[in-house]
């Protein structure tokens, strides 16, 4: 991934905020007849492995793991707030007209060999990881002990595990870090305008931005 210096998101708790906040994943890797793209949650576990270890699931009808072998390279991207963002909204386009439009967006690459998982237990836990994550933010969250015991194990029947050691991670946020002060603060406020929550999250990201380059605020 091509990252300017000035884009480098390189502090790996806001590489695994991001992570976290947005679990859909983009997995690609090696096939036997080219690359092979899925697109599949995975849960984060931090504490295994010098970048964490990705754990997830697909359909055993899905091919992809039987293609994976010990050699073969995986790329799983997550895409974090991202939006257009408007020369409008600078006050230099009204001072000087030197602005174009641009797109602003948070994303993690995460590198690692891929294996299949077959062992009952760990697709348990697996499963128990990935829903408590997700149904933590329901006022009654459901478990996977919820369904009937025999269903969920007709369920395991139809999926195979996927878990990936983490032997690189990469971020980039780009957050109007190139433009000028004013148009930075023109576009927060535009953003913070906006009813939709991705342009909201990216407000705080210019902000925040802003406020790390800026000394004593």
């Amino acid at each position: 991934m091509y990252v300017p210096t000035r884009h480098q998101l390189t502090d790996r708790e806001d590489i695994f905020a991001l992570v976290e906040s947005h679990p859909l994943a983009t997995w690609v890797c090696q096939g036997a007849g080219g690359l092979v793209t899925n697109h599949i949650p995975l849960f984060l576990e931090r504490n295994r492995g010098e970048f964490g270890t990705l754990i997830g699931h697909v359909s055993r009808a899905n091919p992809v793991w039987r293609e994976l072998e010990e050699s073969t390279a995986s790329v799983v991207i997550f895409h974090g707030p991202q939006t257009y963002i408007s020369p409008g909204w600078y006050p230099g386009k009204v001072e000087h007209g030197k602005v174009v439009p641009t797109w602003n967006y948070a994303v993690a690459h995460a590198h690692g060999i891929a294996r299949a998982v077959h062992d009952r237990g760990w697709l348990l836990d697996m499963l128990d990881r990935l829903t408590n994550a997700q149904e933590a933010r329901q006022p009654t969250p459901w478990r996977t002990g919820d369904a009937p015991a025999p269903y969920i194990d007709r369920m395991l029947n139809g999926i195979v595990g996927i878990e990936i050691p983490i032997d690189r991670l990469e971020g980039k946020l780009k957050a109007s870090q190139d433009e000028d002060l004013q148009d930075r603060l023109g576009t927060v406020s535009a953003l913070r305008e906006d009813p939709r929550q991705e342009a909201r999250q990216m407000a705080n990201l210019v902000m925040k931005a802003i406020d790390d380059e800026t000394p004593g605020r």
